[in-house]
């Protein structure tokens, strides 16, 4: 028996800062796309039963544009004898409850916050699917406390909206010794859109965003396909669908004599992205590469162009750049230098300028934890990070703490870089 498990869809977003001749395939390329071709997959390859994890709507008032898309889905899935069951997360507490209503083929577990169970068969083997929904938009206690399973026949999965420990979190809190102990064989979860790494041995953990929704979700994306034979889990695989991806790619600019030659060494880091993409199998031999590729280039290396260069790339998120295999699209979503100037920071350390100084606190940030001058400068950005991250233009973004060392580095080396070009020229 196989099972295709999908995580967060959100119907009804699109993805943003496409260039202009990928913008008129926005739906294609997003959540729309990606659900149409999960659906295919599922036809095309059998499977008992798709399981939906939640956040399939983005918002509230998409809800007319959500069951369109949903209701053509599940009709085709069901017209093929395919069951589609999910749980509600905490965008679509109230839209998909209201859309369950109106396609009946449609299964949605554990409304109004109540544990509930369902029995999915094929021929000697069975799951029993345990799936609890979130009744508002904000739940602070978890939804495994003092809850106990009564284990049903053949394989036991749990399908659950949550935030796995995050603490306070106002989003299902759960910790991972909940999860271990709740005596089941899996548990596949929706809420965080980076899928953990899924496995027989471990059946366990987040599914991911079917499609990455914007840069922060990089790699590949797609449903997971379960295989059970025997009344045992025998193959889990996640089967990368969405058209779109994001990545990264890392170029050296050391040795270049001019911004100019950055060029090819960009388009030698795309033609190595495209090969690795082209040749990534799947067991399935689906044609599981995207159309179009958003790419973060983060150019390193000592250089005194590092500005240089990323002023002359900066304006090129508006074009394809790149062509490869099978016409795939490339394009640069965002460009961020982490150079270092050409000469030795241990050097210019040693001068009494403001360059010099500079380069000292950098020297710090290489030193180990418990190097007083390097913890003491690592303490305050991470304070004046919090700061900045609790004033109410930040509020609603989902943006995570970031490494205070990571940041002050590629802060400090892009400053080193404009000290020593500013007095470079008034030399």
């Amino acid at each position: 028996m196989k099972i295709l498990a999908v995580g967060d869809i959100h119907l009804g977003r699109t993805p943003s800062r496409l260039p202009d001749e990928l913008a008129s395939r926005a739906r294609e390329l997003g959540p729309v796309g990606a659900w149409k071709r999960t659906v295919d997959v599922a036809i095309g390859a059998g499977v008992k039963a798709v399981l939906l994890a939640g956040d399939v709507v983005e918002r509230e008032n998409d809800f007319f544009e959500a069951y369109r898309e949903l209701e053509q889905g599940v009709r085709r899935l069901t017209e093929a004898g395919i069951e589609v069951i999910g749980v509600a997360g905490n965008h679509d507490v109230k839209v998909l409850p209201r859309l369950a209503k109106h396609i009946p083929e449609f299964r949605l577990l554990g409304a109004d916050g109540q544990w509930q169970s369902c029995r999915i068969a094929d021929n000697a083997d069975s799951i029993t699917l345990w799936g609890w929904s979130f009744p508002r938009k904000e739940v602070l206690t978890s939804p495994l406390a003092d809850q106990t399973f009564s284990v049903g026949a053949g394989i036991n999965l749990g399908l659950l909206h949550c935030d796995r420990d995050a603490g306070g979190s106002p989003y299902a809190p759960v910790s991972s010794r909940e999860l271990q102990q709740a005596g089941i064989d899996g548990w596949l979860l929706g809420h965080i859109h980076k899928p953990d790494a899924l496995s027989v041995e471990s059946p366990n953990g987040y599914l991911g965003s079917l499609t990455g929704l914007d840069r922060s979700e990089s790699g590949p994306h797609g449903p997971w396909l379960i295989g059970i034979t025997g009344g045992r889990i025998e193959r889990v695989e996640q089967l990368p669908l969405a058209r779109l991806r994001w990545e990264s790619i890392d170029v050296d600019l050391e040795g270049i004599g001019d911004p100019e030659e950055a060029k090819g060494r960009i388009l030698t880091a795309l033609q190595d992205l495209d090969r690795q993409i082209t040749e990534s199998p799947n067991s399935l031999s689906l044609d599981a590469s995207p159309d179009a590729v958003g790419v973060h280039v983060r150019f390193g290396g000592r250089t005194r162009f590092g500005t240089a260069v990323l002023n002359e790339f900066s304006g090129t998120g508006e074009a394809v750049i790149y062509f490869g295999t099978e016409n795939r699209r490339y394009f640069i979503e965002r460009v961020s230098a982490d150079t270092r100037p050409e000469i030795d920071l241990e050097e210019l350390a040693r001068q009494p300028t403001p360059p010099g100084l500079l380069a000292k606190h950098l020297l710090w940030l290489d030193e180990p934890e418990g190097h007083p001058d390097r913890d003491e400068l690592v303490a305050k950005a991470r304070r004046r990070l919090r700061d900045q991250g609790q004033k109410p233009v930040w509020t609603g973004l989902d943006t995570g703490e970031p490494d205070p060392v990571e940041w002050l580095r590629k802060a400090g080396l892009r400053a080193l870089d404009q000290l020593l070009a500013q007095n470079s020229e008034s030399a």
